[in-house]
C-alpha cells in the first residue's frame, strides 16, 4: 500500500520528487534512452536526467511533440543534451529500424528506461497482429532491449560504468489473469479482458526484468535490470477510458502522486549510487518493494517460459 510520507531504507518516501531523490548526482558522460518521453512521467524523467548532465534520447512516436518538449526543457536547462528518434513500439519493423540507426550511429548507451505504455484499451491488434497491450507494454520493450543489449555491454566495458535497464511496471500486475500469462490465447479476442490484459503486460515487465537480470549476472556483465512501480498517478495512459480518465484527473490532485513524484522511482533506480549492483528487484516509492509482488511475479519458471515465448514472437519469420 502506498502511504504518503513514509520513508524506506533509501531515506526517500512516496512523496519525494524525482529531483529530490537524485539531488547532487552527476550524470555527465552518461547516455540514456527513454521510451514514451512525450507525456507524463516520461517527460519528467527526461527532464531530470538532462538536469544531471545525462544525454537523453527520447524514443517517441510523435517527433513534433518531441521538438516542443525539448525546447521547453532547454528553456529551463540551457545545457541540456536532448535528442529524439522515432520509435513505434507497436511495430517490430519500427523497433528494428530504431535500434539499427542508433547502433550504427555509434552512440553509447548506459541507461535504458522502458517507460512507454498503454492502459486498458478495447481489444486491438498491433501492426504485427499481437494484442496491443502485450505488444507495446512488454513485447516491444523486450525486442528493443535485446537489440540494444550488445551496445550496452560494450558501453559498460569501455566506460567502466554500470549499465542500468529500468522497466516501468505497475502494482497492477496483481490484476493479471489467474494463469499469469495466457500464452495460448495472447491474441484471442473472446478471452480478452482489458484490465487483466493490462495486468498481464505489467506482470510480463517484472518477469522480463527478473530473467534478464539472471542472464546478465550469469554472463558477468556490468549491467543491472530492475522493474518499478511509479505509484498511483494520473497520466494520459488512461486516454482510452474517457470517463475514468476524467474522474481521475478531477480527484487526482487530492489522492494521487503528481508527475514529479511519479517519476521519482524511475530516476532513483536509473541514477542513484545506492542502487549500484542491485539487479532483479522490484522497486516502489524509491525503495525495494517487499511483500508487494505476487507469487507469479516471483516465478522463475514462468519468467523463463515468457522469455522463450517472447523470443519466438520477435524472431523474424
Amino acid at each position: 500500500m502506498w502511504i504518503f510520507g513514509r520513508k524506506g531504507a533509501s531515506g526517500f518516501s512516496a512523496c519525494s520528487t524525482a529531483e529530490e531523490v537524485t539531488q547532487g548526482i552527476d550524470g555527465a558522460g552518461l547516455t540514456a534512452i527513454v521510451t514514451g518521453a512525450t507525456s507524463g512521467i516520461g517527460i519528467e524523467t527526461t527532464r531530470v536526467l538532462a538536469l544531471h548532465g545525462v544525454h537523453v534520447i527520447m524514443a517517441i512516436r510523435n517527433i513534433e511533440n518531441g521538438k516542443k518538449i525539448k525546447e521547453n526543457i532547454i528553456k529551463s536547462i540551457p545545457n541540456a543534451k536532448i535528442d529524439f528518434m522515432e520509435l513505434n513500439l507497436s511495430s517490430m519493423e519500427s523497433i528494428r529500424k530504431f535500434a539499427k540507426e542508433y547502433n550504427s550511429a555509434g552512440h553509447p548507451l548506459n541507461i535504458l528506461i522502458n517507460n512507454a505504455g498503454i492502459m486498458i484499451p478495447p481489444f486491438i491488434l498491433s501492426q504485427d497482429k499481437i494484442e496491443m497491450q502485450f505488444a507495446v507494454n512488454h513485447l516491444g520493450h523486450f525486442l528493443l532491449t535485446n537489440l540494444l543489449l550488445e551496445n550496452m555491454k560494450n558501453t559498460a566495458k569501455k566506460s567502466k560504468k554500470e549499465g542500468r535497464i529500468v522497466n516501468v511496471a505497475s502494482a497492477a500486475h496483481d490484476f493479471a489473469y489467474s494463469q499469469g500469462i495466457l500464452f495460448d490465447k495472447i491474441n484471442d479476442k473472446e478471452s480478452y479482458n482489458k484490465l487483466h490484459a493490462y495486468g498481464q503486460s505489467k506482470l510480463a515487465n517484472i518477469l522480463h526484468s527478473n530473467e534478464l537480470a539472471k542472464r546478465l549476472k550469469e554472463e558477468g556483465v556490468n549491467i543491472t535490470a530492475n522493474s518499478i512501480h511509479p505509484g498511483p498517478i494520473a497520466t494520459n495512459i488512461m486516454r482510452y477510458n474517457t470517463i475514468i480518465h476524467g474522474i481521475i484527473n478531477w480527484i487526482g490532485k487530492y489522492v494521487l502522486k503528481n508527475i514529479e513524484q511519479g517519476a521519482s522511482t524511475t530516476c532513483y533506480v536509473a541514477l542513484h549510487p545506492k542502487v549500484k549492483g542491485v539487479s532483479g528487484e522490484y522497486f516502489s516509492d524509491n525503495n525495494i518493494a517487499t511483500n508487494t509482488t505476487t507469487s507469479l511475479a516471483k516465478d522463475s519458471e514462468l519468467a523463463k517460459k515468457l522469455w522463450e515465448f517472447s523470443l519466438d514472437l520477435t524472431n523474424p519469420k
